[in-house]
């Protein structure tokens, strides 16, 4: 029987006039064309303010509870959270946030504010990159630009943010933007022990 598979095959290979290894490399030539399709042109990325309407594309990325509290730990109370809820929260003016476009279509978010009465130190927050997005660079620089807003523009000496240690993601892409960890401490969430990492940068 698994002969007559076989010469079945090669016959049907024969008739299409191509051998074994002229199908696995169409195949490989056809995959490396769908990747290289799926390729994202980061000559059109762009910053800009964040408008109301970008909540409901921020909040479609939350898909889980997990990933939802590494992203922002207990800032929210309940899972999920509405375009409402973050609109809300964003409302008082506390904050300034941010997206992170690739030319109309938003693919990163994230918020910077003043951690004390300092004025020198600005910090990160929910940083966030659209997942259908990763593995492109994106992650690190939206960071590049939230660095080099904070510089420019909020004349900051020293950007700072916390990391989950189990988020090694995110915290690969912080240590390869120059941030170093200064600091942990242990936080409790989903009745687990998290090992947050404080983390910054100079700008001087």
């Amino acid at each position: 029987r698994e002969s007559r598979v076989q010469d079945v095959q090669g016959k049907r290979n024969r008739r299409a006039g191509k051998s074994l290894p002229d199908c696995v490399d169409a195949a490989v030539k056809h995959l490396k064309k769908i990747k290289e399709g799926k390729k994202l042109d980061l000559e059109k990325i762009t910053l800009r303010e964040y408008k109301s309407n970008d909540a409901k594309t921020v909040v479609s990325w939350l898909k889980d509870e997990y990933a939802f509290r590494q992203w922002c730990a207990d800032r929210y109370e309940n899972f999920p959270i509405t375009a409402d809820d973050m609109n809300a929260l964003y409302s008082n003016g506390d904050v300034l946030p941010f997206a992170f476009c690739i030319g109309n279509e938003v693919a990163g978010h994230f918020i910077i504010r003043y951690p004390n009465e300092n004025r020198d130190e600005v910090r990160l927050g929910f940083v966030i990159v659209d997942d259908k997005k990763r593995g492109h660079g994106l992650g690190k620089k939206m960071i590049q630009f939230a660095l080099k807003y904070a510089a420019e523009n909020l004349h900051a000496k020293k950007v700072s943010l916390g990391v989950f240690e189990n988020n090694p993601g995110a915290l690969k892409c912080y240590k390869s933007c120059g941030f170093r960890e200064v600091s942990q401490s242990t936080y409790t969430c989903l009745g687990e022990h998290w090992k947050s990492i404080e983390m910054e940068i100079s700008l001087e």
